[in-house]
């Protein structure tokens, strides 16, 4: 089905239309349901079939018409369908988000982070004017910045592949705004976190491994690195900014942080203090893990810019969501025992 078609056939009590590009993933599903909740008609693309099971999605999947597409083979035919569709907005959360596979996938890397948005863009401005764009940037476009927090003018210097590719989406997003009018902004989001995020990530690693090592099906956890200094918050807060920046007067690029920074051992020590545990006596690190980019880099953000503007704040702590990680790891956990009797973080 056509993702003109598909939006024909689901109407939304607003008017509105809205295309997600990456609905099945963690930010691509809580704004979903934010756009549900507020009577969008929404399209939904995913790389899989939409029979797929996909759980981050089951809170909306009867209110949302999904469609597979991939913009690595098939963006042609997107941006073709989203001169047909004209929605008002388009949220483009597709990329490689995990360091090791951009390293490992550099091609692929760039092409979503770049030629994808370029095609996006460029549709926009031929067929569907009114589109408003949102592009998921990233704060590894700054590098190993000299100075944290970092704003909306902190320099440009990615050192790994997707920072590069999100770096140049950012410039593209600009260039088309400039000079064609086009009504498209970046948000640089800094780590957003919740319990859908996936396991591969560290904060979904840490708060899994406390709750099966709890329980009993664990013994300990590896990590590489625990000094390392990020900005984490809540992911249905950063989908909320996201939908913001698409209702502003003008299109203005923002960071959205929460502007605390915290390690990795702060993390782990929240998350096993959750359940009762010394996180010393579980944790083993191993520098094979480590990642080198992230040496040195102190990643915070100033969103001073977005809760002037957009009126946006962080509706959580970061111990509230490392508590509200470790609670759901733990349902989860049980859940897996109870039915499998075995269960790998």
């Amino acid at each position: 089905m056509s993702l003109g078609a598909a939006t024909r056939a689901h109407g939304g009590a607003s008017g509105r239309r809205a295309l997600v590009l990456g609905a099945a993933g963690q930010d691509g599903s809580y704004l979903c349901e934010l756009l549900v909740e507020k009577g969008y008609e929404v399209v939904g693309v995913v790389r899989g079939s939409p029979s797929d099971r996909l759980p981050n999605l089951d809170g909306v999947r009867d209110r949302v018409r999904l469609v597979q597409a991939d913009l690595l083979t098939d963006l042609d035919r997107v941006c073709a369908e989203i001169r047909e569709l004209e929605p008002d907005e388009i949220y483009n959360l597709a990329s490689i988000s995990f360091g090791p596979d951009a390293w490992a996938r550099p091609l692929e890397t760039v092409h979503l982070g770049a030629r994808a948005v370029a095609g996006l863009l460029e549709a926009i401005r031929s067929g569907a004017a009114d589109s408003r764009f949102f592009q998921a940037s990233s704060p590894w476009v700054f590098g190993r910045p000299e100075l944290t927090p970092q704003t909306e003018r902190t320099p440009y210097a990615p050192v790994e592949p997707y920072g590069a590719a999100k770096a140049c989406g950012d410039f593209l997003v600009r260039a088309y705004r400039d000079r064609y009018g086009v009504f498209a902004c970046s948000g640089i989001l800094y780590n957003h976190e919740s319990p859908r995020r996936s396991a591969r990530f560290v904060t979904r690693k840490v708060t899994q491994a406390a709750a099966a090592i709890k329980l009993g099906l664990e013994r300990e956890l590896l990590l590489g690195e625990i000094d390392a200094v990020r900005d984490w918050g809540y992911a249905k807060d950063f989908v909320e900014a996201a939908w913001l920046m698409l209702q502003a007067d003008r299109a203005v690029d923002h960071v959205v942080a929460t502007g605390e920074a915290h390690t990795v051992r702060n993390l782990v020590e929240l998350a096993f203090g959750l359940v009762d545990l010394d996180w010393r006596d579980c944790v083993r690190l191993d520098p094979e893990l480590a990642r080198g980019e992230s040496r040195g880099a102190d990643l915070v953000g100033d969103a001073t810019a977005a809760r002037e503007r957009l009126g946006w704040a962080p509706s959580i702590s970061f111990s509230d969501l490392v508590r509200l990680m470790v609670e759901a790891d733990l349902r989860e956990v049980s859940g897996d025992r109870t039915s499998s009797g075995a269960r790998a973080v």
